[in-house]
């Protein structure tokens, strides 16, 4: 039987040994396919009796899918069937089937089609080998089983990744353009040799933009940084940030950011300078070895570099040879002497010899207050233990002013002096990390972490780290290529929530801190933090919010009870004091008839008109008469007295308003009428005989009814 594996149309193949060539197998004409290298070639040996016979062999190409994909799931991807005498039942098995990762293919073992149950991702897995099984359903025949490969497509889905951040690097102030002294390196988790893993670099900014913006230049491609431009100088920008961006797609794709450190370091490139030009001195004569005077200079260039050290020669002058001068020695002082130690002594001589004077010393500027000065002797002690990570220390140097003063009583003189104090580093700080809180992702995330030590270059990087308790179990650190940075993973999948990470941090020479790290760990993956509602968490949040919003409502409720129980419980009297004349606004809801009036039928009242339909009656809107003008409402708040005068009459005058003016048609009910009689209403009675001096008993409300009905004439 044929075997074909279709994607959209029911396509069978053979295979031509001679050619190695495939055609159809019904034999159409078609145009042959060369077969392609690599493919897999399955034999299905015949199940027939007697003589066997070897079947020809089937090439199944390979079935690409691209990762990502979209749209409802399961998703039909192609067709495996053969031509069989029996029906067949199908059947799949392999990775993805039921091989790890379980259940992503499955087949519909009577169609035979392979459906995908999820979007498929080419980072975790680029291609799955299957194998396609072809049973009767009486179980009796069956070929061997057929290769399947699907191919997963790469798709750019992935951003590219530094493999260290910050990149750090060094040149020196006299490199000329073009040298290039470092390099960055991202990475892209797509398809290697894929457009979508091809990564580009640029320069987004650069800081300080002294002396011009454009100081460095990198590879696009590579991602080498090189001098671009002259310029560089150590004593006065020490320091470069660059902000480098690496985008995938030969630039066009998703990016990321990352830094470059460029520390600039130093050339003999400043000459020393005399502290004091000229001096004036007296030498006593017949004495070799004297000491005429201290020339003291200074140099820009880095302190204790070989630029820095400075060596003295007697250029002219000096004829005869009487004279000689030399380099002394480095005085570096350590940073730690104890209180109280000698330093040295710094003496002052007086040019005026003819006068017996005595030099008294003291400070004249001491920035942190470490020294303390003898006043007979000049001898310089320390005061407070000094500190070369002092803000107020330059390049390891303190300066402080020294005050020598003669005691004349005419023209007392001062002398100003400046001591330069040059401090050794010693190893008196332990490494550092910068960052006291981290949020991280608890799969497949990374976390830089940075260190800082204030001891010089000889007592810091190279760091190392380990970690220490409990962390050790969850959390692993290492340091980057550089050993300035630390890259902190995890070990296993930790749950949501707050960690304390300890780490500790050694430098060069063993010095070391534990660091405690506050560890914010989300449910995501990579570098998308995203941190996600925990369920339990929610459902107690809730249930206290629902608990709180019932105690109120029970309590709102209880409160209205209490209002209406006691509103209910105050008797209000009937009649108000007599000598409470408060006005009141009394409503009376009383004009319609209620639930127990009677019902009348008003048509009898008509019957006279209804046997006589000659009789007319004219009740309607009168024409022809010219509506009357109203004023309109004045805007000065004076004439509204004679705004509602006004419109007042003119409403009472108008004769287009009902009641109209109309023809009314009146008649005798009739006799035997079935309306009861009104007889009993004695409208016919006059008030003239009721008696209302009453009225002037009920007080002010009755006063004008009783001056109408109870006075006299009036």
């Amino acid at each position: 039987s044929c075997w074909i594996i279709s994607g959209s149309s029911s396509n069978y193949y053979n295979i031509n040994y001679a050619s190695t060539m495939i055609d159809y197998c019904n034999m159409r004409s078609w145009p042959p396919l060369q077969l392609p290298s690599g493919l897999l070639v399955v034999e299905f040996p015949g199940s027939s009796s007697g003589q066997r016979r070897r079947k020809r062999e089937w090439v199944i190409p390979f079935y690409n899918m691209a990762e990502n994909e979209s749209g409802d799931f399961p998703k039909k991807m192609f067709q495996v069937y053969g031509v069989p005498d029996a029906e067949i039942v199908y059947s799949i098995t392999g990775e993805g089937a039921d091989q790890p990762p379980v259940g992503i293919f499955y087949v519909n073992k009577k169609t035979g089609y392979i459906s995908v149950t999820q979007p498929l991702d080419r980072e975790k897995k680029a291609s799955y080998e299957l194998k396609a099984h072809a049973i009767s359903e009486d179980g009796k025949k069956a070929t061997s089983p057929t290769n399947l490969t699907i191919i997963v497509l790469d798709q750019n889905d992935n951003r590219p990744v530094f493999t260290e951040n910050p990149f750090n690097g060094q040149v020196s102030e006299a490199e000329s353009k073009g040298y290039e002294f470092m390099k960055v390196i991202a990475t892209d988790a797509d398809e290697p040799g894929n457009y979508n893993s091809e990564i580009r670099y640029r320069i987004f900014s650069q800081s300080p933009l002294s002396p011009n913006p454009n100081m460095f230049e990198i590879n696009t491609i590579t991602g080498g940084i090189y001098v671009n431009s002259s310029g560089l100088d150590k004593e006065q920008w020490p320091r470069y940030t660059l902000l480098i961006v690496a985008a995938d797609m030969e630039g066009n794709g998703l990016s990321t950011t990352g830094t470059a450190v460029i520390t600039i370091t130093d050339s003999n490139d400043n000459p020393p300078q005399f502290e004091q030009l000229s001096h004036t001195v007296s030498v006593p004569e017949n004495k070799v070895g004297h000491e005429v005077a201290k020339l003291t200079v200074t140099d820009g260039d880095e302190v204790g570099s070989p630029a820095w050290s400075t060596k003295y020669r007697i250029i002219s002058g000096d004829k005869g040879g009487f004279f000689n001068v030399s380099t002394g020695p480095n005085n570096w002082l350590s940073e730690n002497l104890p209180v109280d130690s000698d330093l040295f002594a710094y003496i002052a001589t007086d040019p005026d010899i003819g006068k017996s004077q005595k030099i008294t010393y003291k400070i004249g500027k001491d920035p942190v207050g470490w020294l303390n000065v003898n006043q007979d002797t000049g001898m310089i002690k320390v005061k407070q233990i000094m500190d070369r990570e002092s803000v107020l220390v330059k390049d390891g140097k303190y300066r402080a002013i020294i005050l020598a003063l003669d005691d004349d009583d005419e023209n007392p003189a001062t002398g100003t002096g400046t001591l330069i104090i040059e401090l050794e580093d010693e190893n008196d700080n332990a490494p550092i990390i910068n960052e006291g809180s981290i949020n991280i992702c608890n799969r497949e995330a990374t976390v830089l972490l940075s260190i800082t030590d204030k001891d010089g270059p000889l007592h810091a990087a190279p760091f190392s780290v380990e970690p220490q308790g409990d962390t050790k179990k969850n959390w692993t650190a290492r340091m980057n290529e550089t050993k300035t940075g630390i890259l902190l993973t995890l070990n296993s999948v930790l749950e949501q929530g707050s960690y304390n990470v300890v780490l500790r941090v050694y430098d060069n020479n063993g010095m070391y801190k534990d660091n405690s790290i506050q560890a914010t760990v989300c449910d995501c993956k990579g570098d998308e933090f995203q941190c996600k509602i925990i369920a339990g968490a929610s459902l107690s949040l809730y249930l206290g919010i629902l608990a709180a919003v019932l105690v109120l409502l029970l309590l709102l409720l209880l409160l209205l009870l209490f209002i209406r129980r006691k509103s209910s419980s105050i008797k209000k009297p009937l009649l108000l004091e007599d000598d409470d004349i408060r006005d009141n606004v009394c409503c009376y809801n009383e004009e319609g008839g209620g639930e127990d009036d009677q019902n009348y039928d008003l048509g009898v009242l008509h019957r006279g008109l209804d046997n006589r339909p000659q009789v007319l009656r004219n009740d309607v809107v009168p024409i022809f008469l010219p509506a009357p003008q109203y004023r309109p409402r004045p805007a000065n708040p004076e004439e509204i007295s004679t705004f509602i005068g006004y419109n007042l009459k003119t409403a009472d005058e108008d004769p287009t308003a009902p009641p109209y003016d109309s023809l009314l048609v009146f008649d005798y009910e009739g006799g035997g009428s079935i309306a009861g009689s009104l007889s009993s209403i004695n409208s016919s009675s006059s008030g003239q005989d009721q008696d209302y001096d009453f009225l002037n008993d009920w007080g002010p409300r009755f006063k004008k009814l009783a001056d109408m009905f109870g006075g006299g004439e009036d």
